[in-house]
């Protein structure tokens, strides 16, 4: 049985089912998606949303497609669209079921009419195909198919214009279309001899996007429909629609992509194969031998930190070393006088670069660290002499060996949200995370510098992992018993941020055991949720628990509240690092908190993040790259950890990378013991001895679960997991 089920009773329940959204992607930056009954909610919904050049932006071209079905001169249509105060047609009523695997499938019942809608979008190429078959019917039954176009910016909303071309132009067994001279030409056809396409130019009114407008943004849009294609079906027979770049030349090639292209569809039937299916879908094939990973669907491009906190979790853990290593010469090839590009460049995020360093630790449990060091040992050394330099006037390297990194005009840490061109959290000076991820990617360079051989390069960097130790404990470390999450000029913030994990969570860490239980401790208290982790403490006056509102609002909130996934997974690791297995318990009830999730929101997959407050609703990119890898993270942290026999008995795939997994931690401590940073094993080790009675507290501390994750700010808060438009005018 499927690990995606869903109530066949609800899916007429609008309520149910548009809360509830799906996507497939074509892995080089095009994508399908919308609701599970085929009712767009954004402006980033659509049935076909691809590239056209070599810009990296994508571009709505076919909306939706309406199916109806004839019998006896009576008409019923399947679709579903929202008008403002109307749903016009009602077509959910029809629906009696609802699969996701191997291919997203909706079952239709029309008296004694049951239609089978299979939705395909082909890998490697902008194509979707969708084919139905008509699996009952009585009497002569017709099929007509009206394609809704609007070729525009995925990010924009298109209007009835005079500009736009609404012919159509023959096709093999269909027609092409094109609204505008500078897009490429839509190949609408079907793999159906004899289909009979009645051209009927029209734009339709006033198509409203729910979830736009509950964000506060725009949400009404004009379509054009070019006409429509009609067929007639007997009982058994199916037809397929195909909309392409590509004209098929043929429709038997039609059907014969079809064929071969779900017949190598896996079967997402349980909580790790759905994740490890949404890992797939984020990296992508660009042009030119490019290969990047997409932060978040529908609406994110690539971040270059995203990427890089990403990978190892998307990539890695599935034994796909070669997306990750394509991923990481993309960004290698695009350096200059030793810094990455766009968003991957100190300038503009200031942990970004540091966060490579950090892929490579975990690649090097895979390739070796010799392997690492000769393919990417002369980029480390570069991207640690631009940080010694100083980066574009924003960033630079003190002599007490910690990286400032400072900007008025945009944040430079991943709390990067903005308002009003001002940002939500300025966070100028030393950044708790930065220089931990400082500390870790010079000590890291350090060790392969030595295995290698690289004599000169020691020589140079050796004493300053030592400063920049005894600095970070001087400028973070407060006597209330966490980390500042800043300090500048004017001297620590103390607000309760989860930025300090990192400090606890990394392979080498600038903190004594002591400190990483104490700040465990903190987060536990403060910040901890079924969902992640929260961006600020709720004791906080700025603390908000709610992502809805305004844009504004939500901007603000998404950094002074709300909860992100991607950190749990560092909480996890720094958990085990202290407690060892005795913490296995806690991270398994952890792990279990997201497998209801892959059910809805964005169905398969983990969003880009939650509200702060109970129920925790799921908020932003229904599908986001860290999110997915956190939680892999942390199911294969779980499965190294679990005794034999309660091995998740799965692929001989699964096996091996679970064992994987566990000699690169092996590895990893191995390593790192070697030298005075005091990474995992030594540390726990220690934390067993002389923190004996401290790791009992946070022991206890941790067994106390949810309760001990529910905020203490004068609210009592129960941490419960969550359980027509004016029709057509025509044209002149």
């Amino acid at each position: 049985m499927s690990a995606l089920t869903f109530d066949k009773s609800e899916l007429g329940n609008l309520e149910y089912s548009l809360q509830r959204e799906m996507l497939a992607t074509d892995r080089i930056g095009g994508y399908m998606s919308t609701t599970i009954v085929c009712c767009n909610t954004r402006r980033y919904h659509g049935l076909m949303v691809a590239p056209i050049d070599d810009s990296g932006r994508t571009y709505v071209l076919l909306s939706s497609l309406d199916e109806t079905v004839i019998q006896h001169d009576q008409t019923f249509n399947l679709a579903l669209h929202r008008f403002p105060g109307v749903y016009e047609p009602r077509g959910h009523k029809y629906i009696t079921d609802f699969e996701y695997t191997p291919t997203p499938t909706i079952t239709y019942r029309v008296g004694g009419v049951i239609l089978r809608k299979e939705m395909l979008w082909i890998h490697k190429r902008t194509q979707l195909m969708i084919r139905y078959t008509l699996v009952d019917a009585h009497s002569e039954t017709r099929l007509r198919l009206r394609p809704f176009l609007a070729f525009r910016d995925k990010h924009a909303l298109t209007h009835a214009n005079m500009e736009a071309d609404g012919h159509s132009y023959p096709a093999v067994n269909g027609v092409k279309c094109r609204l505008y001279g500078s897009f490429p030409w839509l190949y609408l056809q079907t793999s159906k001899p004899g289909t009979e396409f009645v051209p009927a130019p029209d734009w339709y009114y006033n198509f409203e996007y729910l979830q736009d407008l509950a964000r506060g943004y725009e949400g009404h849009e004009d379509l054009m429909t070019t006409g429509y294609f009609e067929t007639e079906l007997k009982k058994g027979e199916s037809i397929i629609f195909s909309a392409s770049l590509d004209e098929m030349g043929s429709t038997k090639t039609i059907e014969e992509v079809f064929a071969s292209s779900i017949a190598r569809r896996t079967h997402k039937i349980d909580f790790l194969s759905c994740l490890e299916h949404s890992a797939r879908q984020f990296v992508i094939r660009r042009p030119g031998g490019r290969t990047e990973v997409i932060a978040g669907y529908p609406w994110h491009g690539v971040s270059g930190r995203q990427s890089f906190v990403a990978l190892p979790g998307i990539t890695l853990l599935q034994e796909h070393k070669e997306d990750c290593i394509d991923v990481l010469d993309t960004e290698v090839r695009n350096m200059r006088d030793g810094m990455f590009a766009a968003t991957a460049s100190a300038a503009v995020a200031a942990d970004a670069p540091l966060w490579f360093f950090w892929t490579l630790q975990r690649l090097g449990g895979t390739i070796g660290d010799e392997a690492v060091w000769n393919r990417y040992g002369g980029a480390m050394k570069e991207v640690l002499e631009a940080y010694r330099r100083g980066i574009a006037g924003r960033v630079a390297l003190h002599g007490n060996g910690l990286v400032w990194a400072s900007s008025d005009e945009i944040p430079l840490t991943w709390m990067n949200s903005m308002i009003g061109g001002r940002p939500v959290t300025l966070r100028n000076g030393y950044q708790v995370e930065v220089n931990a991820l400082w500390y870790n990617a010079v000590r890291y360079t350090l060790e392969l510098a030595r295995s290698q051989g690289d004599k000169a390069f020691v020589k140079a960097w050796e004493a300053l992992p030592e400063r920049i130790e005894n600095a970070f404990r001087e400028l973070f470390a407060l006597p209330e018993g966490y980390l500042a999450d800043y300090v500048d000029e004017t001297g620590p913030d103390k607000s309760i941020r989860p930025n300090m994990i990192l400090a606890c969570s990394l392979p080498y860490k600038p903190v004594d055991d002591r400190m990483r239980i104490d700040v465990i401790r903190t987060v536990r208290q403060h910040l901890l949720t079924p969902k992640g982790l929260r961006t600020l403490s709720p004791r906080n006056p700025l603390y908000r628990g709610s992502q809805e509102g305004t844009p504004e609002e939500r901007d603000f909130a998404s950094k002074n509240g709300s909860v992100w996934p991607w950190l749990l997974s560092f909480y996890v690791r720094a958990c085990f690092d202290i407690d060892g297995d005795s913490f296995l318990p806690q991270a398994e009830e952890i792990l279990a908190n997201f497998e209801e999730d892959i059910q809805s929101y964005g169905i398969g997959s983990i969003g880009e993040l939650y509200d702060a407050d109970p129920p925790y609703a799921a908020r932003g990119a229904i599908s986001q790259a860290w999110s997915v890898g956190a939680v892999l993270e942390i199911y294969h942290m779980v499965l190294t950890r679990r005794p034999a026999p309660e091995k998740t008995k799965g692929s001989a795939t699964r096996k091996t990378a679970a064992k994987r997994t566990a000699a690169k931690a092996g590895k990893t401590t191995e390593k790192a013991a070697k030298t005075p940073g005091k990474p995992a094993k030594d540390t726990a080790a220690k934390a067993a001895t002389a923190g004996k009675s401290a790791a009992k507290t946070a022991a206890k501390s941790g067994k106390s679960g949810k309760k001990a994750a529910e905020p203490a700010a004068g609210k009592a808060r129960k941490a419960t997991a969550p359980s027509g438009g004016t029709k057509k005018k025509t044209m002149k």
